[in-house]
């Protein structure tokens, strides 16, 4: 690792030694389908709903006996609820019957699955399983560019390869809760809490702010 990703990985080792994703979930049916709804929703809001959900439609199999008109009242205050509901009726059918009721594993095989693209495969491999990849969402994407450690990155893909290359690949997992966390309650989009930011010091943003 460069300086700069050593400096990062030393900072958030010791500030936030357990890092992990703030969905609630049981199992990993419970997981794929917590993220799914995520996308353009706030994980507050997710978990609200799926407390409820996965009580009633605790896998793949309870899901798969349901139809839409049943589920989508419990997902109806998430955003984009019918293409969601579709999304998760569709997994649990394809997982009941195309992978006999167990989750696929790999990305590739998660990604057969609808509405799970590759930010969403790469988390729930990386979550689960370890996968030692870094999905980018829009915290990642901006902390990330902020600190310095991604440099003229235009979409997500070309910040997920340079963040990916930097990061020594056993902490990668680790790694991309650290930055979704710090962007979550720290270096927000708005306004970012720079006072409260211990990586003031290495943080390129910070260092361009005129004096």
């Amino acid at each position: 690792m460069n300086a700069l990703y050593q400096a990062v990985t030393d900072y958030f080792s010791l500030a936030m030694p357990t890092a992990e994703t703030e969905l609630h979930y049981e199992n990993p049916f419970q997981l794929i389908v917590a993220v799914r709804l995520s996308a353009q929703c706030t994980d507050k809001r997710v978990n609200q709903v799926t407390k409820v959900f996965f009580k009633d439609f605790p896998d793949a199999e309870s899901v798969y006996n349901a139809d839409f008109e049943t589920v989508f009242p419990y997902l109806k205050s998430v955003s984009y609820p019918n293409s969601k509901t579709k999304d998760v009726l569709g997994i649990a059918k394809m997982i009941v019957e195309d992978f006999g009721g167990k989750t696929p594993e790999t990305v590739e095989d998660l990604q057969k699955l609808p509405g799970v693209g590759p930010k969403t495969a790469n988390v729930v491999a990386s979550v689960l399983y370890g996968a030692k990849v870094m999905p980018v969402d829009t915290h990642v994407f901006r902390v990330s560019a902020r600190i310095g450690l991604t440099k003229n990155a235009k979409t997500p893909l070309q910040a997920e390869k340079q963040l990916e290359a930097g990061f020594d690949k056993d902490i990668l997992p680790r790694a991309h809760h650290w930055l979704i966390l710090h962007g979550r309650y720290v270096c927000k989009a708005r306004k970012p809490l720079c006072e409260k930011c211990g990586l003031v010091n290495i943080c390129m943003a910070y260092k361009s702010q005129p004096a």
